[in-house]
């Protein structure tokens, strides 16, 4: 179902976001400063697109245009 789910139930899993601060619960995106901390699914798009030299404006629309084909 794509989301984060315990081991003995299927109810989704609520973290905070390290980066932005929102609670997500969602499968969480790996950061790419340190490889470990998990982040979620939004700001891991940031980082890739920011990763390519997308300016914060273009990244901002693209998740935009992402939320509302694909809500998340």
């Amino acid at each position: 179902n794509g989301r984060c789910t315990t081991m003995k139930t299927d109810k989704p899993v609520s973290a905070v976001c390290p980066l932005c601060g929102k609670p997500y619960s969602d499968v969480p995106a790996l950061s790419r400063t340190d490889n470990q901390t998990p982040i979620c699914p939004d700001c891991g798009i940031r980082q890739a697109l920011e990763s390519i030299g997308v300016s914060t404006e273009e990244r901002e629309k693209i998740l935009s245009v992402m939320h509302r084909k694909f809500p998340m």
